[in-house]
C-alpha cells in the first residue's frame, strides 16, 4: 500500500508539477523521500520564503501551479512572504506545511501554532491533508489555485498522516463552493459588450491601459488586434509589459513608474479609459485616472473602482473573447495625433537617460538591454531602480519582465531569477536588484551554485535604501536607517563559489556582463552606481 506522502507525490505530478521548492524538517521528512525517484524534484532553498518566490516563477513561467514546502512553526512563517506575494501576484502556487502528529493536538508543543489561521489571509483555501481523501484533497487545491483570480492554496500535512497508508483516489475530501473569478471560464455578456462599443465610439480620445490578468489570458494577438485596428495609445502596469511593444507601435509608457509626469501629459487629453485585464492590485485606478473620465472596464473579475468615479461599463468574461468582439467592430474615429507618438517616446527615453558624469543606474540597463537576448528574463527585485527598470526596460515580448508588483516585497529577484533558469534552462536569465533585496537574499547565490545555473546576479550598489531615502529628502526628513553600507565594507573574489565582479564604471560594467553571459555557472556583478538620479526620475 502507498503511503499518504506517496498519494500527494503521483497527484502533482498528475497536476504537471516538477518542483517542489523547500527547507526539510522533522515533519516533512516522509514527504520528501516520497519524491526521490518521481517526476517531481524537492529543491532545496536556503530560507523559506525563497521557496514561496521560486514556486510563484515557476508557475508564471510553466502555466502549471508552483509549489513550496517548509516545516512547522518559523518554516511556516518564513515561507508566508512567498506565498503572500503569490497571492497578491495572482499565481496558483500550493502551499505545504509540515504539521505535529495528530495526537499532538491541543497540547503545548514546541514550535507549534495553527498554520491553517496563519495561511488563512494569504491563501484562498486552506486544508489538513487526510490519509483517505489525500488525492481528491490535491484535486481540489488545484482547482482552487488556478481558478480566477488564481493564488495559493494552503495545505497543512501531519507527519502520521504523511507515514500513513492509503489509496489512489480514496474517498471525496473537502470540497468548497466554486472559487470566486470562475467567471473568467464564461463569455461576457453580450449586452456589456454592446455598452463597451458605444463607449469606444463617443469616446473622442480613448486610451487603453493593460494589467496583469493578460498575463494569463493568452490574449497578446487579440489585445494587439485591438488596438492596431483602432490605433489606439496604450499604457500599461509593469508587470503587463510587452503584450504591445515599446518601441514603433502604440506604446505610451508605464503608469506609475519613473518620469510619470511625462506619461501623464500625453495622457491628458483621454475621455475614457479602456482596463484590459487591468488589477488595481498593481496601481489603482483612481491613482491615476481622473474622476471624470469614465472606464470600462474588461477583466475576469468586475472592477475595483471608488464611487468617487465613473465606471461605464463592467466587461466580465474571458479576457481574449472580449478583445476580439471589440477588435472586430468598424474601425472608430477618434481625436489623438499618433504621429506625436514617436515624439513622445523620444522625451521619455531622453528624460530617462539623461547625461550623467559618473555611472549612473540607466547606464547599466542599457547596457543589459543591449546585451541580453531578446527572449532574456530579467528578474528585478523592489527599490529605486524598479521605478527606472519599468520604464526603461524594452521587455520584448510578454513574460521577459519578473517582478513582484502586488505584493512588492524586497527580496524577490534572486530566487526569482534562479526558478526562472531552472525551468527555462535555454534562455538567458539576470537578476537585478539593490543593496536592501541582495542583502536579503544572498544566501541563494549559494543554491544558483550548488544547482550549476548560469544566472548573473546585478547589484546595484550605491550604499543605501535609495527609495526610502528619496522619499525623506521629499519630505525633508533626515536621511535616517537607510544606510547600508560603512566605510570599511569591501566584496569579496567569490560568494559561495560563484567569482564576484566589482563594476565601477559602464565600461567595466559592460565588459563584465558580456563576460558573464558566457560563464559556465552564475555570476555576481556588484555595479557601484551613484543613485543621484533617482531624486529625478522616481
Amino acid at each position: 500500500m502507498p503511503t499518504t506522502s506517496d498519494v500527494v507525490v503521483r497527484a502533482l505530478e498528475r497536476a504537471g508539477i516538477r518542483y517542489v521548492f523547500g527547507y526539510p524538517g522533522g515533519q516533512n521528512m516522509r514527504f520528501i523521500q516520497a519524491m526521490e525517484g518521481s517526476a517531481v524534484e524537492f529543491v532545496l532553498v536556503t530560507h523559506e520564503a525563497s521557496a514561496g518566490f521560486m514556486a510563484d516563477v515557476c508557475a508564471r513561467l510553466t502555466g502549471r501551479p508552483g509549489a513550496c514546502l517548509s516545516t512547522l512553526g518559523p518554516g511556516a512563517t518564513n515561507m508566508t512572504t512567498g506565498v503572500g506575494n503569490a497571492y497578491l501576484d495572482r499565481v496558483p502556487v500550493l502551499a505545504f506545511t509540515g504539521k505535529m502528529g495528530r495526537k499532538w493536538r491541543g497540547r503545548t508543543v514546541q514550535m507549534q501554532i495553527d498554520h491553517q489561521a496563519l495561511f488563512a489571509p494569504l491563501t484562498k483555501w486552506t486544508a489538513e491533508i487526510e490519509a483517505s481523501s489525500a488525492d481528491e484533497t490535491i484535486r481540489e487545491a488545484v482547482r482552487i489555485a488556478e481558478a480566477e483570480q488564481p493564488g495559493p492554496v494552503h495545505l497543512d500535512f501531519p507527519e502520521d498522516t504523511a507515514e500513513e497508508e492509503s489509496v489512489w483516489g480514496g474517498q471525496a475530501g473537502p470540497r468548497v463552493a466554486e472559487a470566486a473569478g470562475d467567471s473568467a471560464r464564461h463569455l461576457a455578456s453580450s449586452e456589456s459588450l454592446e455598452r463597451a462599443q458605444a463607449a469606444l465610439r463617443s469616446a473622442r480620445f480613448p486610451l487603453v491601459a493593460v494589467g496583469l490578468t493578460v498575463n494569463r489570458a493568452g490574449a497578446t494577438a487579440a489585445l494587439r488586434a485591438f488596438v492596431e485596428r483602432h490605433r489606439l495609445p496604450v499604457v500599461s502596469t509593469m508587470m503587463a509589459k510587452g503584450h504591445v511593444p515599446d518601441e514603433g507601435g502604440n506604446f505610451v509608457g508605464v503608469v506609475g513608474r519613473a518620469r510619470r509626469d511625462i506619461v501623464a501629459d500625453f495622457c491628458g487629453p483621454a475621455d475614457l479609459v479602456i482596463g484590459v485585464g487591468y488589477d488595481p492590485v498593481e496601481f489603482n485606478y483612481e491613482d491615476w485616472v481622473s474622476r471624470y473620465v469614465p472606464v470600462v472596464h474588461v477583466d475576469t473579475v468586475p472592477a475595483d473602482l471608488a464611487a468617487t468615479h465613473t465606471l461605464a461599463c463592467d466587461v466580465v468574461g474571458d479576457v481574449r473573447h472580449s478583445l476580439e468582439h471589440l477588435a472586430a467592430v468598424d474601425p472608430i474615429g477618434h481625436k489623438w495625433d499618433m504621429s506625436a507618438l514617436p515624439v513622445h517616446r523620444r522625451r521619455l527615453a531622453e528624460a530617462l537617460t539623461l547625461r550623467r558624469d559618473g555611472f549612473a543606474p540607466h547606464h547599466l540597463v542599457t547596457v543589459m538591454r543591449e546585451l541580453l537576448a531578446s527572449d532574456g528574463i530579467l528578474a528585478v527585485d523592489v527599490g529605486a531602480h524598479t521605478h527606472l527598470v519599468a520604464q526603461l526596460w524594452d521587455s520584448r515580448g510578454p513574460g521577459n519582465l519578473l517582478v513582484s508588483n502586488g505584493w512588492s516585497s524586497m527580496g524577490f529577484s534572486i530566487p526569482a531569477a534562479i526558478a526562472a533558469k531552472l525551468v527555462c534552462p535555454g534562455r538567458q536569465v539576470v537578476a537585478c536588484t539593490g543593496d536592501g533585496g541582495y542583502l536579503m537574499m544572498v544566501g541563494e547565490i549559494n543554491t544558483a551554485v550548488r544547482l550549476g545555473l548560469r544566472v548573473i546576479f546585478v547589484v546595484l550598489r550605491d550604499r543605501y535604501l535609495s527609495l526610502i531615502r528619496v522619499k525623506q529628502t521629499r519630505r525633508q526628513f533626515a536621511w535616517s536607517g537607510v544606510q547600508i553600507y560603512g566605510e570599511a565594507y569591501r566584496p569579496s573574489d567569490t560568494l559561495f563559489g560563484a567569482p564576484v565582479v566589482v563594476a565601477e564604471s559602464e565600461a567595466a560594467f559592460r565588459t563584465a556582463f558580456a563576460r558573464a553571459l558566457s560563464a559556465s555557472g552564475p555570476v555576481v556583478i556588484e555595479a557601484v552606481v551613484d543613485p543621484s538620479e533617482y531624486d529625478e526620475l522616481v
